[in-house]
């Protein structure tokens, strides 16, 4: 395919272009895997959701508006179809200690073990705080998603996001007894 932006392929799948569903698709879909995978805690499930998640991007192309990136508006339906079909199940639980748990081989045993402890620490700080603003370090943190598509996949304004960022900080500083936001 010719087209090579994100934007070009949502333009060209508005217009009803399998080719651009597939390439979005090889671009996006671990992403929203992993981020559906966090909402849904069983992996079966995450996928069934991600499945309703691209059909309904199929269904929506045309309502892409460009206010976010196209990687932020699809995570977006995929959060959006994923409440819609978690509404009365247990809270998502967050697998944020895999995505820190990064060994630095350079580093000797004792080091890795003092990483790996603050990492957990950490991990159970993130899992401990309020949906709202464990949601915003996971988009932001984990998935590297700008403030900007954080608020579009969140569908709260910027501000929202950089205030929650902020008070995420403070308590994550507390909890893990850094004291440094």
């Amino acid at each position: 395919m010719a087209v090579d932006s994100d934007e070009q392929l949502m333009n060209a799948l508005a217009n009803g272009s399998e080719e651009a569903l597939r390439e979005l698709y090889r671009r996006h879909a671990a992403t929203m895997l992993r981020m559906l995978r966090r909402l849904a805690s069983d992996r079966s499930v995450a996928e069934e959701i991600m499945q309703e998640a691209w059909l309904a991007v199929w269904q929506a192309a045309g309502s892409f508006r460009g206010d976010s990136s196209v990687r932020g508006w699809l995570l977006g339906v995929a959060r959006r179809q994923a409440h819609n079909r978690l509404r009365r199940l247990s809270p998502p639980t967050t697998e944020l200690s895999e995505a820190l748990a990064v060994a630095d081989p350079t580093v000797d045993i004792e080091a890795q073990a003092l990483v790996k402890a603050d990492l957990m620490a950490l991990a159970e700080a993130v899992a401990a705080l309020p949906g709202h603003l464990r949601e915003v370090v996971i988009l932001a943190v984990v998935d590297e998603l700008p403030y900007r598509d954080v608020a579009a996949v969140l569908g709260v304004p910027v501000g929202t996001v950089k205030s929650r960022m902020a008070h995420a900080r403070v308590r994550l500083a507390a909890a893990v007894g850094t004291g440094d936001a």
